[in-house]
């Protein structure tokens, strides 16, 4: 047997009329049409809005204070170890810009961070966006110094 889209019909019993609420005893659904008499869920309109628990902190304002939650906006960085900074002629001002140039970094679209992974015995002026404690140790260690860019 095949069926075809055009003629497909409604099987019986599928559809049923829509109940009538309010026209009286004999309908059924006469006078409060099944709401009860009084109360909150009685009333017309909306009962309460979706997520409300009845004075309750609700669960979607309870969640985000816990912890194990992923941040709703995490900060985005483009990452750089001390030891790829330590090719660079002394003397020189490090940021976004020059490191693209040198060829260090392939194009960012983030701001930068140095990480203190690796060694560095060069004297640099870097400017990043955030500095872990260890790199900032080490290029100071190295005489140069960390300046933070903000924006």
């Amino acid at each position: 047997m095949t069926y075809q889209l055009s003629a497909l019909t409604v099987q019986p019993g599928a559809r049923r009329r829509k109940t009538r609420k309010g026209r009286g005893i004999a309908a059924g659904q006469g006078a409060s049409c099944g709401f009860g008499m009084r109360g909150q869920k009685s009333r017309s309109g909306r009962s309460t809005r979706p997520g409300f628990e009845g004075g309750q902190m609700p669960l979607y304002r309870r969640v985000p204070k816990l912890k194990h939650f992923p941040l709703v906006n995490p900060t985005i960085y483009t990452v750089i170890n001390v030891g790829q900074l330590a090719g660079l002629k002394p003397g020189t001002e490090v940021n976004l810009d020059t490191l693209i140039k040198e060829g260090v970094l392939t194009g960012a679209k983030s701001p930068l961070k140095v990480l203190g992974g690796g060694d560095l015995s060069v004297k640099l002026t870097v400017r990043a966006a955030a500095f872990s404690a260890s790199a900032r140790a080490k290029i100071e260690a190295a005489g140069g110094s960390c300046d933070i860019l903000l924006g």
